[in-house]
């Protein structure tokens, strides 16, 4: 794989970055806090880590630690996947996925908890299993209008399709309460691709009134790998399947001329001066007739700025092509 140095490698000062954040870093995810600072994770397979640093784009060299390595046996002991670090109520949460060793009916989501005001110091606490309906994966929390929502990927046994997107309210940060609402399910064609029909990755987008559920279709080792997008009004029942409108097509998807393939499993930050919003996403830069898919360890963390449409939308565009400079976040220093 083509390798080229990461940003500001002589130590000037630049107004320029190029992706990839880090050469390797499936489902990419970054918090930004009150701080000033910016938490990331991906997917380590066998621990949890974050990186803590003051730039989006400078990830690559920032402070990282290894919070949580799990037992060797056990329902979270293998496969720890997707971590993704949420402030709620004054602590710190990790909503993870893992399982036994076994197959997808053993996968669920697990929360660690932290009090202290840095994540990366005090304890991380196992706190529980989130009592989901459904074996699956992926699990998000949105807090909005001073209650708790998660969505997760739960493996419904439809003969149809692998994957669907379930929503509940939460009576606190790992526990769930009422029915899990299936709000999407892979149904058109360009959710199907790879051998298999999969909704997954789940993440929310807020924005003038409208909640936007953006989320990862088709396998994910298919170059068809995309994103897809549920809308909401801000006021409407989240937990009423009807008020979520499903884009009829990808809103982020391949670009060959730009070798960038299977773009996915996002999540979204704020620039430091809060004016612009950022997606962060992986993708391989070549394509699965040229390599092994399978290797998700090439999946390479990249970011890109969002606009948005004169209806309210976001416009995520087209993926940028890797090692190519792009300009910086609004405020970075």
């Amino acid at each position: 794989m083509k390798t080229q140095p990461h940003n500001n490698v002589t130590g000037e000062k630049s107004e320029m970055f190029m992706n990839p954040l880090l050469e390797s870093g499936p489902d990419p995810y970054v918090y930004k806090h009150t701080d000033g600072y910016y938490y990331f994770m991906i997917t380590l397979s066998n621990h949890i880590a974050i990186w803590k640093s003051p730039t989006v784009t400078g990830i690559a060299t920032s402070e990282k630690k290894i919070i949580w390595t799990p037992p060797a046996e056990g329902p979270y002991s293998h496969n720890i996947w997707a971590p993704e670090i949420h402030y709620i109520n004054g602590k710190w949460f990790i909503y993870f996925t893992a399982n036994d060793g076994g197959g997808d009916d053993t996968r669920h989501i697990f929360v660690l908890e932290n009090s202290s005001p840095d994540p990366l110091l005090g304890d991380w606490h196992f706190k529980d299993a989130v009592n989901t309906e459904h074996s699956g994966l992926d699990g998000t929390v949105l807090q909005h209008m001073d209650e708790l929502y998660f969505v997760y990927s739960g493996y419904g046994y439809f003969p149809d399709y692998g994957s669907a997107l379930y929503i509940a309210k939460m009576k606190n940060p790992w526990t769930l309460i009422g029915e899990n609402v299936l709000i999407s399910a892979p149904s058109d064609e360009w959710e199907k691709q790879g051998g298999m029909a999969i909704n997954e990755g789940p993440i929310f987008l807020k924005r003038d009134g409208k909640i936007f559920l953006v989320f990862s279709a088709s396998a994910t080792w298919s170059d068809d790998y995309c994103l897809g997008m549920l809308t909401a009004c801000e006021t409407a029942n989240l937990l009423d399947p009807d008020s979520w409108i499903k884009s009829p097509e990808p809103v982020f998807s391949k670009n060959v001329k730009n070798r960038v393939f299977s773009p996915g499993h996002n999540s979204f930050t704020k620039s430091p001066d809060e004016t612009e919003d950022w997606i962060v996403y992986h993708a391989f830069s070549f394509s699965e007739g040229e390599g092994d898919h399978g290797l998700g360890k090439l999946r390479s963390p990249r970011i890109q700025k969002i606009n948005w449409k004169p209806d309210g939308t976001p416009d995520f565009d087209t993926p940028l092509p890797a090692y190519t400079p792009i300009a910086k976040p609004s405020g970075e220093v």
